[in-house]
């Protein structure tokens, strides 16, 4: 049987902020979600072959051959255009890659990392690549030391979990908003598989990290940082929770304009948060 691939939108080889330690980090491309508060939009679609990103390619990097674009990386200077010139918020820079290619840039920097973390995107929407690749590096006896994280959106069904959990190590997942409704205006899907994911990988001790984005005037609300807090505390008072600031940079259409979280609103948020009894609150703010 073929060994399943991945469309990986990017590959980072050292990162500090996305898991315990040093790791390569892995951003698969596509997403269930349209959040519109998304830094990373160009990870959601998966590229036609229209071509309108080829002539705001200035360095020939991009060309369209039997219907599908070709992306030279050498030509390539990382100026992005192409991202803003696509109509379907993909990336025509993607590359395929299969599991041994992955295994093959963790035995090159084994000596430099703690661990791999899959992203997106939405990590999970490319399930079966996940669990062949974790399983692979699990049963590599000069690999099975990294420890193996998602983040993800929380969407999966539980029966896709059962089938990624015997191989990951944790999981960080975020919630975007508390109420159904918020969370439906936010990402375009209920919450309800959110939170159920959470329970799950809770009691299946994988929940490393739930993250909550802090959006002035709609998630830093009274009754969604209540509601936050009586979520946490039926898992566990000692949960680690990541308060995410909201921030617009790479966000696009109308929350592009949206007020930022500043260091008093999250401060804001993680005081009531203390208040009602969670004692592991982090929070992630760039000024």
């Amino acid at each position: 049987m073929n060994s399943p691939t991945a469309t990986v939108s990017r590959l980072l080889p050292f990162s500090c902020v996305d898991g315990p330690g040093n790791r390569l980090v892995l951003f698969l491309q596509g997403c269930n979600f349209a959040c519109v508060t998304c830094h990373n939009p160009h990870t959601r679609g998966h590229c036609n072959g229209c071509g309108d990103c080829i002539p705001a390619c200035t360095t020939g990097a991009l060309t369209l051959e039997d219907g599908a674009i070709v992306f030279d990386a050498a030509r390539c200077t990382g100026c992005d255009d192409c991202l803003a010139a696509c109509p379907i918020s993909a990336n025509p820079m993607v590359r395929e890659m299969t599991v041994g290619d992955v295994l093959y840039i963790l035995r090159d920097r084994r000596a430099f990392l703690d661990g791999i973390t899959l992203s997106g995107g939405e990590a999970t929407v490319q399930a079966k690549f996940v669990a062949a690749l974790f399983r692979a590096i699990k049963e590599d006896p000069s690999l099975s030391g990294l420890s193996c994280m998602i983040d993800s959106n929380g969407y999966l069904a539980g029966t896709g979990w059962a089938r990624l959990l015997p191989w990951t190590d944790g999981v960080m997942l975020d919630i975007k908003a508390m109420d159904p409704d918020t969370h439906r205006r936010l990402t375009g899907k209920d919450n309800a598989r959110v939170l159920e994911s959470a329970r799950l990988l809770y009691r299946a001790g994988r929940l490393a990290e739930l993250r909550f984005l802090v959006v002035p005037g709609i998630t830093d609300a009274e009754r969604e940082v209540a509601a936050l807090a009586e979520f946490v505390r039926a898992l566990d008072t000692r949960l680690r929770l990541r308060l995410n600031a909201f921030r617009t940079h790479g966000v696009t259409g109308p929350a592009a304009s949206w007020p930022t979280s500043d260091r008093a609103t999250i401060e804001r948020v993680a005081d009531r948060l203390s208040q009602a009894g969670l004692c592991n609150i982090a929070t992630a703010v760039v000024f």
